[in-house]
């Protein structure tokens, strides 16, 4: 991890446009903050609502946003010189992180700048610097990481958590990502009534380990007309029209999406091998480019990039580190939308209720 001193930055207010402000750690990504740059243009272009605060290397990030004319006027640069690379260890990264792009780009949304923090960087550092500078919300024991899974659904995603911020989840983490993910699928996806499912490797109410078995109980008692819940569902209700919010520990869930989008690649190496073997071959993938076309779209891991950090005292986006343009603009396209919707302030509302609700349950069994 690069970390050379740095001065405290002055304020500074983005010239014109916009009413959403998104913090953007510009340095933390594998292609580097070109490609984070472009995927701000993207958007900005996009949405004339938007403006951010960008963190890393002033004088590289002047002349990359100055070749870029709709961003003329609609970006704060706050210099950082240190960068939390991919390599870094989370404890490391929380000994020496002050001064660095990461560090500054939560500082921004801890200090009210930016509704929203986006990065590319380091997802184990992220939680933890997130964790440490934004803190977690009264009544969440474990932060979740929440991802949108292509499916058959209207919307065209369901909402997968937790894949990867703590391997560990008992039955009270359950119903909270329960109710964090029920949130989420109600301002993101635009959901009145989402339906949640708890994951399980059957849907038969006497399979599961004995945390699961409880959590499906909390779950269902903690309804109470915010949201429909199913009950287990499998490994193939994942993409299904059957439920809209998947719950389930960071160790399942990390396995589920690595394992998604390894099948998602195949798939589409599997059509190129098989559209290209021969002439005919060719000729048919001309006559069904448009078809094949569709369905690429479909399944482009670009669409869905962008991971919400959930259970903190601020909205943290995290997108794929290797994300191009597009997986950039589509990861602040997601940050927009949960900031206009006052995601945060609804979803601590409703962890509350939540933690308010588990306590009196557990007060009526002890006592029973």
């Amino acid at each position: 991890m690069s970390v050379p001193s740095a001065s405290t930055p002055t304020p500074r207010v983005p010239e014109s446009g916009g009413s959403v402000v998104i913090s953007v750690d510009a340095m933390g990504g594998d292609r580097g903050p070109a490609v984070v740059v472009a995927g701000m243009a993207e958007s900005a272009e996009k949405n004339p609502e938007i403006r951010f605060i960008v963190h890393g290397d002033e004088a590289e990030l002047a002349g990359l946003i100055a070749r870029r004319k709709v961003l003329a006027g609609r970006c704060d640069i706050r210099h950082a010189a240190g960068v939390v690379t991919m390599h870094d260890k989370p404890s490391q990264v929380l000994r020496k992180s002050e001064g660095t792009s990461m560090w500054s780009t939560l500082e921004s949304v801890k200090a009210g700048e930016a509704q929203v923090a986006v990065s590319c960087g380091n997802t184990g550092a992220l939680m933890a610097l997130s964790m440490l500078r934004l803190r977690k919300l009264p009544g969440v024991n474990r932060p979740a990481i929440a991802c949108l899974w292509p499916s058959r659904n209207p919307q065209g995603f369901n909402i997968m958590l937790d894949v990867g911020a703590d391997i560990r989840a008992d039955a009270h983490d359950l119903l909270q990502y329960a109710l964090m993910g029920a949130s989420y699928a109600r301002n993101g996806l635009g959901l009145p009534m989402p339906r949640v499912g708890l994951l399980n490797v059957g849907t038969e109410e006497h399979k599961g380990r004995a945390e699961l078995k409880q959590a499906h109980e909390m779950i269902e008692q903690a309804a109470a007309g915010s949201y429909t819940y199913v009950g287990f569902v499998e490994g193939g209700d994942l993409p299904s029209d059957r439920v809209d919010v998947i719950v389930t520990d960071g160790f399942t869930g990390n396995v589920a999406l690595k394992t998604g989008e390894g099948t998602a690649k195949l798939v589409g190496d599997f059509l190129k091998d098989a559209f290209s073997n021969s002439i005919m071959s060719k000729f048919a993938a001309v006559l069904a480019m448009s078809s094949l076309k569709r369905l690429q779209k479909r399944i482009d891991p670009r669409r869905v990039n962008g991971g919400i950090f959930l259970g903190l005292n601020g909205t943290v986006v995290k997108s794929h580190g290797s994300a191009d343009a597009t997986g950039v603009s589509a990861a602040i396209k997601l940050a927009f939308t949960l900031a206009k919707s006052g995601f945060q302030d609804r979803l601590a509302a409703r962890v509350a209720q939540g933690a308010a609700a588990s306590a009196s349950a557990t007060d009526t069994g002890a006592s029973s």
